[in-house]
């Protein structure tokens, strides 16, 4: 006898069981079939906020239906002229319109302050950013998506997905001096490298799990995006309750507990007590090594903060590393404060100051550097930062030369002017107590529905127009991409691209840019005609932005054929239309060149009735097969020309 997630029924539950179980609205809880779940609570940045609350006014959404939106201005908070205040306006009065709260600039990145204010046990949410998953360390299911899911649900639609496989990771002893919560992330990327989550949830736990504090599982958590990992969860006990109490929030704790004879689908297991310091080198979080095998290397700058490492902790045990000593002349030493909040609380423990006096330079709490928004390193110069990832040219520099690390490594780092082993610095490891009270820092504008008409500057354009997906699809192959190609490589990042978030022709000329700068011009010529893309697998991995998909639509993308592809991109290019295909053979990438024309007949007929397709390479005069699989959902969308005439249509 078995229950609905195919285990023996005489099992007991995860947390990750627990958690889909109480929110399941249709599907069966078995890996690989498509489950509807009821979500409580949606998060927005403004990089992609634009777009949700576009789509939400092309739905004509009176009100959130959800019991907890929010939209935070984090990302694009650098105001070099009119275009970002524009869109910063524009969001609030989206929010004001739709009953939404809202976060100002300033306030700090959002995963941290959603965390310090809505994170509830217990509870789901979906963000139109991929590290929404942040928040399984309160106990939650936080899924990371496109927009355009979002926005439906906040307008009270459930949110479909594959059910995921469920992979235990089971955490015992305790971490030694000079190794923090990055560490263990790093080495679980170290085993399982960037698709090692896809298809699955990560859940922590054991009783390493008692020494790590809320903020710490944050860190964790955060970086399962980096993974491909749908999501990551820690259970809600004394240690999520102790940080709601903290924040003024016990009422919201409920605890939420693995049964002592939960199984999972797969299984790791790390003890702590024997964790090293690691450090990605470039240009992959995945790319993990003791820092030992890299030190003494020259850098340039050594950045502390983002949504990876933004803990009180994570900014004052490098204040007290550097406390009465000088960083190195040639380091930029950049302070990310990650919440106005956190900045109150170092300012109060005189955190701040001691950074300050060791010449750090203290920017706006924001994302700032991790999304390209300034603090650009020098050309091939070594940058060490807390950031969850690395990606080629994401840091805002062409030729970066980025590695991920942990507070400690960075601080130990901005001293000696080398990559250096925190545990080489021969002082004591410095004693960090979590807060035991706080001033509360409100700052978030309450949601309402007193706005009557967007306030729209002249760079906001309305969403583009798709026609549905055409019998025929013909048109050369624009781009052959290699593994592991990301949203920032398909759709830059930084301050010259950001701003045009919200004006897809714009922001469209920045498309594969960061791979070919010719791909734009090359793409304008078959925009009506159509052309496809063939990528390698992992294609579409890291951030959630649905630009990356919106934008070569635009350009006149019918289809992509790639070995596998990242679970949030395959979505998005599903829901503006973009059909994503397989190889049958991987074999068959090596037949294909830039610039051949390939041509798929019946296509409409062909993807209703089965799941292969045959592709003609005309150049070649060669045919190969290809598959789809795609769910009855996902059909819908795609025949339609994406999901938001889909849902147009039923509503009409």
């Amino acid at each position: 006898m078995t229950n609905s997630w195919g285990a023996p029924a005489i099992m007991g539950k995860n947390v990750t069981q627990k958690l889909i179980e109480s929110h399941l609205l249709s599907g069966e809880m078995i890996p690989g079939k498509e489950i509807g779940l009821k979500i409580d609570q949606t998060l927005t940045q403004d990089a992609t906020g634009t777009m949700v609350m576009l789509e939400l006014e092309a739905m004509g959404l009176k009100n959130a239906k959800t019991e907890v939106s929010c939209q935070y201005v984090d990302h694009n908070i650098v105001q070099n002229d009119f275009k970002n205040p524009d869109d910063h306006l524009f969001l609030w009065s989206a929010c004001q319109k739709f009953g939404i709260w809202f976060s100002k600039p300033g306030n700090g990145v959002s995963h941290p302050v959603h965390m310090e204010n809505f994170g509830k046990p217990g509870k789901t949410m979906v963000g139109s950013d991929s590290h929404t998953v942040a928040a399984g360390s309160l106990g939650m299911l936080a899924i990371g998506t496109g927009g355009l899911e979002v926005a439906l649900a906040i307008a009270g639609e459930p949110f479909y997905t594959s059910m995921p496989k469920i992979m235990g990771i089971k955490l015992t002893g305790k971490l030694p001096d000079w190794v923090s919560a990055k560490d263990v992330i790093l080495e679980v990327l170290r085993r399982h490298d960037v698709d090692g989550g896809v298809g699955k949830i990560i859940e922590y736990y054991g009783p390493g799990v008692d020494n790590l504090s809320a903020m710490d599982r944050h860190v964790i958590a955060n970086m399962g995006a980096e993974l491909g990992a749908t999501t990551s969860v820690f259970p809600a006990d004394a240690e999520v309750k102790r940080f709601l109490a903290l924040h003024g929030r016990e009422k919201d704790f409920t605890e939420l507990l693995a049964d002592s004879d939960a199984t999972y689908d797969e299984h790791d297991e790390i003890d702590l007590s024997k964790l090293v310091p690691l450090i990605a080198c470039p240009s992959s979080p995945g790319n993990v090594v003791p820092v030992k095998d890299v030190e003494k290397k020259p850098v340039f700058q050594c950045m502390i903060g983002s949504s990876a490492n933004p803990g009180v902790r994570d900014f004052a045990i490098p204040a007290m590393i550097v406390q009465g000593k000088k960083t190195k002349d040639q380091v930029s030493f950049d302070i990310n404060p990650s919440s106005r909040q956190v900045l109150e609380i170092l300012t109060e423990d005189g955190h701040l100051n001691s950074l300050i006096q060791a010449g750090a330079r203290i920017h706006q709490a924001g994302c700032n550097g991790c999304i390209g928004m300034g603090q650009a390193p020098a050309t091939n110069k070594i940058s060490l930062r807390t950031n969850p990832r690395n990606f080629p040219g994401r840091s805002g520099t062409k030729e970066d030369q980025v590695y991920l690390c942990s507070p400690e490594t960075a601080a130990a780092s901005a001293l000696t002017g080398e990559i250096t082993d925190p545990r080489d610095l021969k002082i004591p490891y410095p004693k960090f107590e979590e807060p035991k009270k706080i001033t509360i820092v409100d700052t978030l504008t309450r949601p309402s529905n007193t706005q009557k008409e967007l306030i729209m500057g002249p760079n906001i354009q309305k969403l583009p127009t798709f026609d549905q997906l055409s019998d025929d699809i013909e048109g050369p192959c624009l781009l052959k991409m290699g593994n592991n190609i990301s949203t920032d490589e398909i759709m830059p990042a930084g301050s010259k691209v950001l701003p045009f978030r919200s004006n897809i022709p714009e922001i469209s000329k920045f498309t594969f840019g960061q791979l070919d700068e010719s791909y734009y011009d090359r793409a304008m010529e078959h925009q009506v005609t159509g052309s496809l893309l063939i990528g390698g697998s992992n294609y579409g991995q890291g951030s959630s932005r649905e630009h990356a998909a919106i934008s070569p639509r635009y350009l006149g993308v019918k289809a992509v054929i790639a070995k596998s592809y990242a679970r949030i991109h395959r979505k998005n290019l599903i829901n503006f239309g973009i059909l994503p295909l397989y190889f049958l053979s991987n074999e068959d990438y090596n037949t294909i060149d830039q610039d051949d024309v390939l041509s798929i007949e019946n296509v409409r007929k062909v993807i209703q009735g089965s799941t292969e397709l045959t592709v003609t390479n005309k150049t070649k005069n060669k045919t190969f097969k290809v598959k789809h699989d795609l769910t009855r959902r996902d059909l819908d969308s795609v025949l339609a020309g994406g999901l938001i005439n889909l849902t147009l249509q039923k509503h009409s």
